[in-house]
This record gives structure tokens, sequence and C-alpha cells, in this order.
């Protein structure tokens, strides 16, 4: 009879040990990364997936095995949440940010954002990376940003188009782009590189790091990791890594938002 118990109770206890998988915008890796090996997203660790905020939506909507989808922008949690993937009453904001301009580390390269023509004399004849406007939350906001300061024609053919914000990082760490458009807390996390100016607030959206329980994955563990992700300690360790509190609601966002640019 023990045996028999043993062996029935196996696969609860397997299936209880499965850690929870956490889909992510890619500009939360690196402090993601150091919670989950601080131990502080539980134990065994969360399984984390990166990408850019569009990608990782589209697999959420077609059934992808996530429990925690976290966004770097508000239009692609709605989107998630229009197609009914997202658990009622759970979703929250975990973070805010800033937009950056970058350049290598060891660059001289000054940029006056007031002056329209500084940035065009310091990128010259380069590229300026930056994420794809039209799909990656980083993106639209860098191309916001240019479009705000009427630097977007003039520097629309001189753009290196990225797959995500830590692709267009690694541009110009790697010296292949002379100036790159990411977030703080990309070049934060990044010694290669330094930022250079950063972008007026007022120049784009604010951003915001919504996050919520995929549906048919509303359990007290997966509630208690969006609890620790909010904790003051885990706050305390994404500002370390160049994050903010998360701005002050706006409001559904434009169902067109992310496709401007």
């Amino acid at each position: 009879m023990l045996t028999l118990l043993w062996v029935l109770s196996f696969p609860i206890q397997a299936i209880a040990a499965v850690p929870p998988t956490i889909f992510a915008a890619a500009s939360l890796k690196p402090a993601l990364d150091d919670l989950a090996a601080r131990g502080m997203l539980g134990q065994p660790a969360p399984r984390l997936v990166y990408a850019a905020s569009s990608a990782l939506a589209r697999q959420v909507e077609q059934g992808a095995p996530a429990d925690v989808f976290i966004s770097a922008d508000e239009a692609w949690m709605d989107d998630v949440a229009a197609h009914g993937t997202i658990a009622p009453g759970t979703r929250r904001d975990l973070l805010g940010n800033a937009l950056v301009l970058i350049a290598p580390r060891g660059s001289n390269v000054r940029v006056d954002l007031a002056q329209v023509q500084s940035l065009l004399k310091a990128l010259g004849s380069e590229r300026l990376a930056i994420a794809l406007p039209k799909a990656v939350p980083a993106g639209r906001y860098a191309s916001e940003s240019l479009h705000a300061l009427r630097l977007w024609d003039a520097l629309q053919s001189k753009l290196a188009l990225s797959r995500d914000v830590r692709a267009a990082l690694e541009l110009v760490a790697m010296a292949e782009c002379p100036l790159g458009i990411v977030y703080r807390s990309d070049a934060t996390s990044d010694p290669r590189v330094r930022v250079v100016a950063i972008f007026p607030p007022s120049s784009h959206t604010p951003i915001a790091y919504p996050m919520a329980v995929v549906r048919g994955r509303d359990n007290a563990a997966n509630r208690a990791l969006l609890d620790a992700l909010r904790s003051p300690q885990a706050q305390a360790i994404f500002r370390r890594y160049g994050f903010d509190a998360p701005p002050p609601r706006q409001g559904p966002q434009r169902k067109d938002a992310r496709r401007r640019g």
C-alpha cells in the first residue's frame, strides 16, 4: 500500500516542482536573470524566455506555454488582453524606463538633442541602431521621439533596424554603429556603451512594463510570482539596472499606436 501511495503521489510532486515560465521583453533580461539567480523569484527559478514584446505577444495568443507575460509597452499587453489570453484581474504595472541615445564606451561623440543638426552631424554617413519601429516597443518609442524632434525624415534612410532592443544595443557595443537608441536600463547593464543623451519624456509615450498571468495559468503560485516581482526587494534590484517605478496610467493605448513610425 505504501508503495502504491508513493507511485500515485510522485506525478503530483513532479508537477509541483515544474518551474513557471515567464515570457519577458528582451530589455528585462539582465535584471530578471539577476533576480532569478538570487532566488528572489522562487525555487525552482522560473524559466525565462526573452524576445521582442510583439513576438512574445503573438506566441502567447497562439497558445505558447507561458505562465506570465511581461510586455515593454501597454499596446502589446492590450493586444493580448483583446484576444482573451490573460487571466482576468491579474494585470499589473511593473516598471517604467527612459529612452536614451548611446555610443560605444570609447567614443567621444557629443549630441545635444535640442539642436536638430547635432545628432545628424554626430552620425555623419553612419547608421543609427534602433529596434523595429512597427513592431518593437523600443523602436516605436524611438520613432515617436525622432518624429517629435523633427529628425525622422532626415534619419529614416540611415537606420539600422534590429529585431529587438538588445540587438540594437549590441550593434553599438560592438561599434558596428556609432549611435543607437535603447532604454536606459540597457545602457546601465552594459559597460561597453555610454549614454550620450536622454530623450525628453514628452517626446514619446510613457514607457511602461505591464505584466499579467496567462489565461489558464491563474493559480496561487503564479499570483505569488507577480507579488515577488513587485516586492520592495525586487524593485530595488530593478532600479539598480536603470528601471523606474511605472508611470501613471494613461488609459488604453490607441489600437494603432504600435503601427506608427
